[in-house]
């Protein structure tokens, strides 16, 4: 009897399958064992042990603590009053020493600093009681700061919106510049504030000297040219 060509070679792919994973099987074992070795099982139940002190003779009790729900509840709510408490007086205290560090300032705040004069400085305008006066020019930053001081002598108070401060160079150029520290408002009888007006480097490369001019707002009754203010390099 003449076997099938296809049904021998399905008996030797079996029979090679069969003796792979054979192979396998040993191999496997022999490399978990190897692994394990020095592994042993505890020495007891793995089971969480909780130490408690009975009330006769202080011995120690396997077993777990049960808490009543209403000692629970009443610890919680201890734990949530006792933080509340405590942030509301942290945010108190934080309050009056805030106060305090506000008044301390105030009170030691010296009065502003008189700037050593500058050539040709200050240069100033008057108009309707109200004083614009550039008291320094100095590069820093990639800026020209222009320190400004403004006084008002005037029964009523003036605002001041800055959008409408008009800086020009010697040639007639309008130039960007931004404040800061100048009021929106000065009040009346003697007021006075101080400020910086801030005008990018790369405006003035070959500008020597420049004005300002600022009107008060909305009722535009006053004024304020100050020009020919140097500012060379």
């Amino acid at each position: 009897m003449k076997l099938n060509s296809t049904v021998l070679l399905t008996l030797i792919l079996l029979t090679l399958m069969l003796g792979a994973g054979s192979v396998s099987a040993f191999w496997g074992f022999t490399l978990g064992s190897a692994a394990l070795k020095g592994v042993t099982a505890p020495d007891a139940r793995p089971t969480t042990k909780f130490a408690r002190k009975g009330t006769s003779g202080g011995q120690d009790k396997e077993g777990v603590t049960f808490v009543k729900e209403s000692e629970i509840l009443k610890i919680v709510k201890a734990r949530i009053e006792g933080k509340t408490k405590a942030a509301k007086s942290k945010k108190v205290d934080d309050l009056e020493e805030g106060k305090k560090d506000t008044k301390r300032k105030r009170e030691q705040k010296p009065p502003e600093a008189e700037e050593k004069p500058q050539a040709g400085f200050p240069v100033q305008a008057e108009s309707e009681g109200v004083t614009l006066s550039v008291q320094s020019a100095r590069y820093s930053g990639g800026a020209l700061l222009l320190k400004v001081k403004m006084d008002n002598k005037s029964d009523e108070s003036v605002r001041f919106l800055y959008s409408f401060l008009d800086v020009t160079d010697d040639k007639g150029r309008t130039l960007s510049a931004s404040t800061e520290g100048l009021p929106s408002e000065l009040a009346s009888n003697g007021s006075t504030s101080f400020g910086t007006i801030s005008i990018p480097t790369a405006l003035l490369d070959d500008v020597k000297r420049i004005s300002l001019a600022l009107t008060d707002y909305p009722a535009q009754k006053l004024r304020l040219e100050v020009s020919n203010i140097p500012v060379e390099k």
